[in-house]
């Protein structure tokens, strides 16, 4: 099903009651509707249609393009029920959604949770989670803070399990994690707990099984090359009604199905020459859905460019992003925390970097990349009126730094508490809008392992790929296969561990950190210029934020002279203070303070 043809089915109300489908590259068109096969006729534009049979929700369809053998699914598919490869099934996501008061959230500033819906919970039978298994975890994080879940892609991928990255059906929601219904119930008990729902959307490539766009269209081109091969078609002949397919998969997650925002993937593989770049295009139907829903609306973008037009409107020229992630934040906290110097870690570590990624986001911004070798970004400008430190996503662990290491080990797994928690201290207080990711807060013990569910043909070459990318660094006897069903069960979160006294303590942090921005207007202040950060030592920063200041000391020795404190807010690694306000700390840790009494 799709959009009525004749209308730009990226910015018009869908109809999900008929059978309409986008194949330019087809003569004829046949579609089998529960076993019953009609011929569709053609529209024009290269649309087909078939007025006379009503899409009602439950059928199975199926299409057939110039009489071949395979049966196809509708790219714009709500419903895969038996896999990527099988019959469709039409939804009405409309009939599917509660009722709630929920108003919406703006989100710039406010505190996110990222979530993979397989490995959040353990599922009904401990071997997976749902959407369902996840709403009953729902009420800790409400307790905790969080403002808004951002889920792991859901859309429809090879397998019943993935991280979501090599989806196919980019309308359609996972089935083994509940389908849409499931979706529907999610972000419905969200809401009701006051939490918003972001969605990360991969709209730069498709995985390799499952693909059948490139066989009804051109949806592709080879005038540009991606990481995965030929980019998708946003400049070439075509490619309006491929922007206005990307436009209707956004469009049906904001408006039909509820959700508040969207985290685009990869944005800088997202190739197009053309006069308007696809990203404001997006961002200005957005802003008009703001208007027809009422509710804000959030776009945010993974962006490797380090470029603030990102986040600039576009009425200012820019490509009119509500936030973009700033990776060199967690870099440059990675690394001095930890000590790490490898690969894209080569340019952080120092604590004058540091001090300049909290105060500035980017490190690289116009100048040499050694890990990229060339110039690399452009400067932030704190006192920019098109954006703020709101405008940049800041986190101390995502999916990507963690499960791209070879054994997926989180950052606290290689530390000490004390340091885990200065390093949390530096993100939830520092000027950015920041993230976690699922488990972080009790310092979980389990890793987030790279995992797939492809079949016999794709999965053994998976499994040898991600062997060989290790090899070299002779981690190769200790990568996970990717294809066992263990390396996916070892990711899976054991919320019992909150309880038990080395969890219970960081997650207490955590919760204590939360309070303390909301609480506090200095630290939820998105003015670039009201933050400066002091270097005490090499091991030892004291981050200002207004009256307010973050005391982090990494260790692993004492820290015996330290700031003075009028009034200490919160801390974690046992600190005294002496008569005349002056901290000490005996190992790791960190001191939420106030450095002026209160007038």
């Amino acid at each position: 099903m799709t959009a009525p043809a004749g209308t730009a089915p990226g910015t018009a109300p869908r109809a999900y009651d008929r059978y309409e489908i986008w194949a330019p590259s087809a003569r004829t068109v046949t579609l089998r509707v529960d076993g019953a096969e009609h011929v569709m006729a053609a529209a024009g534009g290269g649309w087909f249609t078939l007025p006379d049979v009503p899409a009602v929700p439950g059928a199975r369809y199926a299409l057939r393009l110039d009489g071949d053998e395979l049966w196809l699914p509708d790219p714009r598919s709500l419903s895969q029920p038996d896999g990527v490869h099988g019959d469709s099934e039409v939804i009405d996501p409309l009939a599917l959604r509660g009722a709630t008061a929920w108003q919406g959230r703006e989100l710039r500033g406010r505190v996110l949770y990222e979530l993979h819906v397989g490995t959040f919970s353990p599922g009904p039978d401990g071997r997976g989670g749902t959407f369902d298994s996840a709403i009953e975890h729902l009420d800790e994080l409400a307790e905790l803070g969080v403002d808004a879940v951002e889920l792991l892609p859901v859309a429809s991928f090879p397998g019943d399990r993935g991280w979501g990255y090599d989806g196919v059906g980019l309308y359609a929601t996972h089935a083994a994690y509940g389908g849409p219904a499931g979706l529907a119930r999610f972000v419905e008990a969200a809401h009701r707990r006051g939490i918003a729902v972001v969605l990360d959307v991969v709209h730069n490539h498709l995985g390799p099984s499952g693909n059948y766009l490139g066989t009804f269209g051109p949806y592709f081109t080879d005038r540009h090359e991606t990481p995965w091969g030929s980019a998708v078609n946003l400049d070439q002949p075509g490619s309006r009604e491929v922007r206005d397919f990307l436009l209707g998969s956004a469009r049906q997650w904001l408006v039909d199905v509820g959700l508040d925002g969207l985290r685009l993937d990869a944005v800088h593989e997202l190739r197009d020459d053309s006069p308007r770049h696809f990203l404001a295009e997006l961002a200005d139907a957005v802003a008009a859905w703001e208007g027809e829903t009422g509710r804000p609306l959030t776009l945010i973008a993974e962006s490797d460019r380090n470029q603030p037009a990102t986040v600039t409107p576009t009425a200012a020229g820019g490509l009119g992003m509500d936030m973009q992630w700033a990776d060199d934040v967690h870099h440059g906290v990675h690394a001095w925390i930890t000590g790490e110097r490898e690969g894209y870690y080569g340019d952080f570590g120092e604590a004058e970097v540091l001090a300049g990624v909290l105060e500035g986001v980017f490190r690289h911004a116009g100048d040499f990349s050694s890990f990229r070798g060339e110039v690399w970004g452009a400067p932030v400008d704190p006192a920019s009126g098109d954006y703020d430190a709101h405008s940049f996503v800041t986190f101390l662990q995502d999916h990507d730094q963690v499960g791209n290491r070879a054994t997926g080990d989180r950052i606290h797994h290689g530390i000490a508490p004390g340091q885990h928690a200065a390093a949390s201290a530096l993100i939830l207080l520092g000027p950015g809008t920041p993230m976690l990711f699922q488990g972080e807060e009790w310092a979980a013990s389990t890793p987030f392992v790279f995992f797939t569910d492809h079949d016999d043909e794709l999965g053994p070459l998976v499994s040898a790929g991600r062997r060989a990318e290790f090899a070299a660094m002779g981690w190769d006897d200790r990568v996970p296969d990717p294809q066992r069903r263990s390396t996916f069960e070892s990711s899976i979160l054991r919320w019992e561990e909150r309880g038990r006294a080395e969890h219970a303590g960081m997650l207490d942090w955590y919760r204590t950190l939360i309070h303390l921005r909301r609480a506090h207007a200095e630290l939820h202040d998105p003015d670039l210029r009201r933050v400066s950060v002091e270097i005490l030592a090499e091991e030892t920063v004291l981050l200002h934020r207004g009256d307010l200041a973050v005391l982090a000391h990494r260790g692993p020795g004492p820290l015996t002279a330290g700031p003075r404190a009028a009034e200490v807010l919160a801390s974690f690694g046992d600190p005294t203070r002496s008569a005349d306000g002056t901290l000490r700390l005996p190992g790791p840790g960190a001191v939420v303070l106030r450095e002026r009494a209160a007038g």
